[in-house]
């Protein structure tokens, strides 16, 4: 029986007593009830909380695991290099809408939004080029 069931239970003993709603007795077993419903809550808000940054600490895990692999040189040509690629984002004018391209895509002059379909083109000061 997991703690909301217990918690039931105990409800439900309380309510097969009957007892006297003005005795000093059930005003303190109805707090202590009370109290333990918070707790429950709390609990569960806990195993949420835990389960949620699990979940988070395991995507972490693995990012630092391929971040290792790409700055070690073992990373396979089967492992997905995507996610080591720079990438910029960009607003269309036409619809305000932010997307994120590629290096090649940018450095191609010009992208298709994905949104309007506006074509969107790239210029480069040939300073900043001559620099690089």
């Amino acid at each position: 029986m997991d703690t909301v069931e217990s918690l039931g239970y105990v409800k439900g003993l309380m309510d097969g007593l009957e007892l006297d709603e003005e005795a000093k007795e059930t005003k303190v077993l109805k707090a202590i009830v009370d109290v333990l419903e918070n707790l429950v809550e709390d609990v569960e808000n806990c195993y949420d909380e835990i389960g949620d940054l699990s979940d988070e600490l395991d995507s972490l895990e693995d990012d630092v695991i391929d971040l290792e692999d790409a700055v070690n040189g073992d990373y396979d040509d089967d492992d997905d290099w995507d996610d080591f690629e720079e990438s910029y984002e960009v607003e269309c004018p036409n619809c305000e809408i932010a997307f994120e391209v590629d290096e090649e895509t940018l450095m191609g002059g010009s992208v298709e939004c994905p949104n309007c379909g506006e074509t969107l083109q790239f210029e480069f000061d040939d300073e900043e080029n001559d620099e690089n």
